[in-house]
């Protein structure tokens, strides 16, 4: 079972609220960030490196300076303030008419650390140490980690209770469309109900940010080894998250495309698909893979249907039978030589959200010579992975919409 608290957040008043919220700092570079960031953006605080001129190195000492310093700055300035009182919140996204509807609060370092955290990715000790320095320096999660919950009706009904207001927050964001809804839970009842119903949940599943939830656990851990008066207690045992019912995320696809064809030509490597997987020419227009173990191909100006042939993967086998694993196991590794997905320099890696127009605009640039979708993963083979301690293959899951920054921040002290 998970244990969770409220916290006082740090967030902006809600006359700036839309200024000061951002992207998350991975998901665009710094030449992008210093030209999105305002002057009240928290970008200046997770990407630092902008503010100089010329942009430094983001891993240098003066930005982890630079990014203390305007943290401070942001609060000095009453750009950020924290609440009088420990709450949880509701923060709710809306992407195409859909809305999933979260509770931002502090799960438990411990938590992580004994498994009741579940991931379904390996992290990189480098990235973790990288995001461990961030929360280092800050002494806080200045970003929220992405975390999915089986669903519960109690939990749902006061999310229902509070969302039938006015929100803190409310704004649609300019690069996608999405819209950022943002309550307070301030009943002292409903804060308790809160944190009974989940000690009966029996884990949360990590979604998005496994690097950022690793780096935020050993944080905490570092922190209670240091501390001879350890008590359990302390605001260091947790870290901030934002906890979503499985029922309401969607993940899309991330597809993949690559620069060559390992000296085939194309005939060549259609001949030897065809020993795989039922080759179907589907023309010009888009074709989206309509089922699990279906792929849609563009190579040579024209999209292609494939379907992999039966006895080709296991369903019984939870990693086996994922259509990334069919993809690297019979395309990549088996006819391109693609051994390693995370090393290659010859295959990248395109999110869903970006559609597959992305896909043949890159094939017919020429930089890359053919692209492959796939049927994205659900939530019941990426829980069911997670359950039973296995791990996906890489660039296997995109989330959507992105959580943003700002508009939560948890201090440890």
């Amino acid at each position: 079972m998970v244990k969770v608290k409220p916290f006082a957040a740090v967030r902006p008043p809600k006359a700036i609220a839309t200024e000061v919220q951002a992207r998350p700092y991975d998901v665009l570079n710094s030449v992008e960030a210093k030209a999105e960031a305002g002057e009240k953006s928290l970008l200046h605080i997770t990407k630092p490196e902008i503010d100089f001129d010329p942009i430094i190195d983001e891993h240098s000492q003066p930005a982890y300076d630079k990014a203390v310093e305007n943290f401070k700055k942001w609060q000095e300035k009453g750009w950020l303030v924290q609440d009088s009182k420990e709450y949880y919140y509701v923060y709710a996204q809306t992407m195409e008419g859909r809305t999933q509807y979260g509770i931002v609060l502090c799960a438990n370092v411990e938590d992580y650390l004994t498994g009741k955290i579940k991931k379904h990715e390996l992290t990189r000790k480098d990235k973790e140490e990288d995001r461990m320095i961030h929360v280092r320096i800050q002494n806080a999660n200045i970003e929220p980690v992405f975390f999915a919950y089986p669903d519960n009706d109690v939990i749902n009904a006061i999310v229902a209770k509070y969302t039938a207001g006015t929100p803190e927050y409310d704004f649609v964001d300019k690069e996608n469309g999405f819209g950022h809804h943002f309550w307070v839970i301030d009943q002292d009842a409903d804060i308790k109900t809160i944190t009974e119903t989940f000690a009966n949940i029996p884990a949360f599943y990590v979604a998005d940010g496994h690097h950022r939830t690793a780096a935020a656990a050993l944080v905490g851990e570092e922190k209670r080894k240091q501390n001879p008066n350890h008590r359990g207690d302390e605001e260091y045992n947790y870290f901030m998250a934002v906890v979503f019912p499985e029922s309401h995320l969607k993940i899309i696809d991330y597809n993949r495309v690559v620069k060559d064809l390992n000296g085939m030509s194309a005939e060549e490597f259609l001949g030897k698909l065809a020993e795989d997987f039922d080759v179907k020419e589907m023309g010009t227009e888009i074709y989206t893979p309509a089922a699990r173990h279906n792929f849609s191909m563009y190579l040579g100006g024209k999209w292609y249907s494939l379907t992999a042939k039966a006895g080709r993967y296991d369903d019984n086998d939870p990693i086996g039978c994922l259509d990334v694993t069919i993809c690297s196991n019979l395309i990549f590794d088996k006819l391109l030589d693609i051994k390693d997905l995370r090393t290659s320099k010859r295959i990248d890696f395109v999110g869903g959200i970006r559609g597959l127009g992305e896909l043949s605009k890159r094939v017919n640039s020429g930089e890359m010579v053919a692209a492959f979708a796939l049927y994205p993963v659900s939530m019941r083979e990426l829980i069911r992975i997670a359950d039973t301690g296995n791990i996906m293959p890489p660039k296997t899951t995109w989330f959507e919409p992105k959580l943003r920054s700002g508009l939560a921040i948890h201090k440890l002290v």
